[in-house]
């Protein structure tokens, strides 16, 4: 990974991920953050034939898991 693309993973103002930002963001594989996204689990939106992942998603996600341990 060079620096441009840790900058933008670490970008707070972006207001779209890509799927392996996200991934990062949350310390998963690419492939798991897929699967979450199939899932229904984590949020993601098309445009044109990307897929992107609201930068609100990944600590929306997390809350919800952390909710349901505490259940």
């Amino acid at each position: 990974m060079d620096t441009t693309q840790l900058a933008d993973a670490t970008d707070t103002t972006l207001v779209l991920l890509t799927v392996e930002e996200a991934a990062r963001r949350l310390r998963i594989g690419r492939t798991t953050c897929y699967g979450l996204i199939r899932a229904g689990e984590l949020e993601s939106i098309d445009i044109g034939r990307l897929r992107r992942v609201p930068a609100d998603a990944p600590a929306a996600y997390l809350a919800r898991r952390r909710a349901a341990q505490r259940a």
